[in-house]
């Protein structure tokens, strides 16, 4: 018999006390883990996404404001450069100062996953948002010298800072995954994510207040080649605000990710400390921050369940073991590909937006105000049109289409719609090359960029789930990383002229219809979670809402009688 703990009231039910009685771990487990996944809406699920939401404003604003931030650098460091390319940074460090974030991401998602399933959540929870919060002041402050140039400097310290982005995307995934109901799991995930969008969003807002700020220094510039004095100055001023204040959101979340308990999956499985994971369902449905469990019933409980507890200890031979079978490797395969098909044209049009704007004669002439203010309102119509939209209505369908349905349609559309515009480039016209921009915008996310940041954080079990996140959203910045290096300097084969500066733009659109249309097979791989419980996805217990409501129905007597048989069975 487990020692039973005070409180509890009609406001905040004691779970720990329903099951105290129950002796076998195993059934504890269950028990517990299915209060979580049947638990109601509450504000402790609002809670858990605004926290996770929070830090994935801060990542997405930190990514794509160097799409704004690059072609003001141009101004400030290569005022100077001869002739036409005086006021513009050159290619290659434009694409290495973008490809820079992807590559420390790449890295924070796969050590961050890892570390994540080794020490635990809580304790690499809210590192990450630190080494965010301090590269971009970091770079805020950046300046050349005569030993090292602005590109060195700015791109060190965004290889860190994308090491702490990397680390957000499986942790905020797998904690707000893992403490989520079943019925909801998917909308708060999606909320999560759906902070991108806003991110992306208050990049545009900051740019176009900075330039309007500096309106009457920028006004008096012509053009960026003839941009000096307190233009030059101005310009300085404004890319420095728009990276700075990304660390803003981070400072503010950061207390909230330190504190934040261990899931109770983790702490069950992982750390398989039963009482402490009890103790922590019943503090997360109360509000609090962690549970506090009677010590020497914790270590009985340890001792217990080390012996008793079904779930296999992780390893790396169990790791290699678990994805060699085609059973669970094929779900590894299917979220890493699928992933990182998305990320080559959704990193490669996202990074880019300053220069598609300008192809597509939105953006990029007039006085240096004229060129940011269009540029700035240009980013902010494609994410207010396209994307936020795309995002909330994954928010609030994905749950009752399913992720493999949306998934499976937005490649599809987004192969059709990448078809219209590469071979119908020449002829569809300004307006309607915007248009079918906004409308790609729009089936990225409600589409492939929400779905590929969902399923991986639901389809593995808990001992290697942060892992196999890592893994496959590391996939995905590998393409983008693919689509900077190698596909987006594509654009500007053949006849470069003033008038037409990317004269392969078309083709490069071609070429990413034809990753859309891969990810569909990948699509076909991964399993639909909807409704489903995360144990029962990753085939480690498919009836434990069975049991929860076997034990509510058929009270307690029938769970105490499975727990002799099962000591008997082992005796």
């Amino acid at each position: 018999m487990v020692q039973k703990t005070a409180g509890g009231n009609a406001a905040f039910h004691n779970f720990h006390n329903d099951y105290a009685h129950i002796s076998d771990p195993n059934e504890r487990r269950r028990l517990a883990l299915a209060e979580i996944d049947k638990a109601p809406f509450g504000w402790y699920h609002v809670r858990a996404v605004v926290v996770a939401g929070v830090g994935f404003f801060t990542d997405a604003y930190d990514i794509f404001a160097i799409g704004l931030v690059t072609a003001m650098l141009g101004v400030v460091y290569w005022h100077d450069a001869a002739g036409k390319n005086a006021g513009k940074i050159p290619s290659n460090s434009d694409t290495a100062i973008k490809v820079a974030t992807s590559g420390g991401t790449v890295i924070g998602q796969v050590g961050f996953g890892i570390m994540a399933d080794v020490v635990g959540r809580k304790k690499m929870y809210g590192l990450e948002l630190i080494l965010i919060i301090f590269a971009t002041l970091a770079q805020a402050l950046s300046s050349d010298s005569p030993s090292i140039s602005i590109v060195g400097i700015v791109i060190f310290w965004r290889v860190l800072m994308g090491v702490g982005v990397g680390g957000d995307y499986p942790l905020s995934s797998i904690i707000t995954s893992e403490f989520a109901t079943t019925k909801w799991r998917g909308a708060m995930m999606g909320s999560v994510f759906a902070m991108q969008g806003i991110g992306q969003f208050a990049a545009g807002i900051i740019a176009l207040i900075v330039t309007a700020g500096f309106k009457g220094s920028l006004s008096a510039a012509p053009s960026v080649a003839q941009c000096s004095g307190d233009c030059l100055s101005a310009v300085d001023k404004m890319w420095r605000v728009i990276i700075g204040f990304g660390a803003v959101p981070g400072c503010i979340a950061l207390y909230f990710r330190l504190t934040i308990p261990e899931t109770p999956r983790y702490t069950f499985d992982v750390a398989r400390d039963v009482e402490k994971a009890g103790e922590d369902v019943k503090a997360y449905i109360q509000g609090k921050h962690e549970g506090h469990p009677d010590e020497i019933a914790r270590v009985e409980g340890l001792r217990n369940a080390s012996v008793q507890l079904e779930q296999p200890k992780a390893s790396f031979g169990d790791f290699f073991r678990h994805f060699a079978t085609w059973r669970h490797g094929k779900v590894l395969l299917g979220t890493a590909g699928s992933w990182f098909f998305l990320d080559v044209a959704f990193y490669g049009l996202g990074l880019n937006n300053a220069v598609i704007l300008a192809e597509i004669g939105y953006a990029g002439k007039g006085t240096v105000y004229d060129t940011f203010f269009d540029t700035a309102v240009g980013n902010i119509i494609l994410v207010c049109a396209g994307a936020i939209p795309g995002y909330w209505v994954t928010v609030a369908t994905v749950d009752k289409i399913g992720r493999k349905p949306i998934q499976l349609m937005g490649f599809s559309m987004l192969t059709i719609l990448f078809c219209i515009i590469g071979f119908g480039y020449h002829k569809i016209g300004t307006k309607g090359l915007l248009a079918l921009y906004v409308i790609a915008q729009f089936f990225f996310n409600f589409g492939p960029n929400a779905t590929t940041f969902i399923v991986p954080g639901e389809c593995f079990p808990t001992r290697y789930r942060s892992s196999a996140h890592g893994i496959s959203a590391a996939s995905g910045k590998v393409g983008a990383i693919i689509a900077q290096v190698l596909i987006g300097p594509l654009r500007t084969r053949g006849d470069v002229t003033t008038a037409n500066p990317s004269p392969w733009l078309n083709h490069v659109m071609e070429i990413y219809a034809l990753f859309m249309f891969l990810g569909i097979f990948t699509t076909l791989l991964i399993p639909e979670t909807k409704r489903r419980t995360l144990e029962e996805l990753s085939g480690e217990e498919p009836a434990a809402a069975d049991a929860l409501a076997q034990y509510h129905h058929g009270g307690a007597a029938a769970v105490e009688g499975s727990d002799t048989s099962r000591s008997n069975e082992k005796v």
